[in-house]
C-alpha cells in the first residue's frame, strides 16, 4: 500500500498507478470533429452497404451536425428513385436512421464526453444527395 503522502489528502482510495508524465492530452476541436466524422461514416457504411464520398462534422455548444455528403444508393433505391418513387426511399431512410440512433449517438458520446439528449435526420435525394444528422447535446 502507498504511504499515506502519495495519497490526495481526505482520499480513501489506493494511489494513482500511473505516472503523471504518462498522462494524454485532450483531444484537440479538429480531432473530435475528425472522430465523429471517421465513426458517423463507418456506421452508415456498415448499416447500409454503401456509404458517402464524405463526411464532415460540425462541433459547437450543445449541438453537434454531421454532414454525409454525395451519398451513395443502393440499387434498389435508385430504381425506386428512378420511377418516381423518392418519397419512398426518404421515408425508408428516415425510419432506419431513427432505428440505428443508439448506435450513431453511443459515437458523439465517445467523441465529446456528453450525453445525447436528442437526434434529428434529414436527407436529400436530390443532386448533390446528402444527409445531416443532428444531435443535441446535454
Amino acid at each position: 500500500m502507498a504511504p499515506e503522502s502519495d495519497r490526495p489528502e481526505g482520499s480513501e482510495g489506493p494511489a494513482d498507478p500511473g505516472r503523471p508524465e504518462d498522462a494524454r492530452e485532450l483531444p484537440t476541436e479538429q480531432q473530435v470533429r475528425d472522430e465523429i466524422a471517421r465513426e458517423i461514416l463507418r456506421i452508415h457504411e456498415e448499416a447500409y452497404g454503401k456509404g458517402a464520398v464524405r463526411a464532415e462534422a460540425l462541433v459547437a455548444e450543445g449541438w453537434v451536425i454531421v454532414v454525409l455528403d454525395e451519398l451513395e444508393l443502393l440499387p434498389n433505391e435508385q430504381f425506386l428513385i428512378d420511377n418516381g418513387k423518392e418519397e419512398v426511399v426518404l421515408q425508408v431512410r428516415t425510419d432506419y436512421e431513427h432505428a440505428i440512433q443508439s448506435s450513431f449517438s453511443a459515437a458523439i458520446e465517445r467523441a465529446t464526453g456528453r450525453r445525447v439528449a436528442g437526434f434529428a435526420s434529414t436527407t436529400s435525394m436530390h443532386e448533390p444527395r446528402f444527409m445531416a444528422e443532428v444531435f443535441r447535446l446535454e
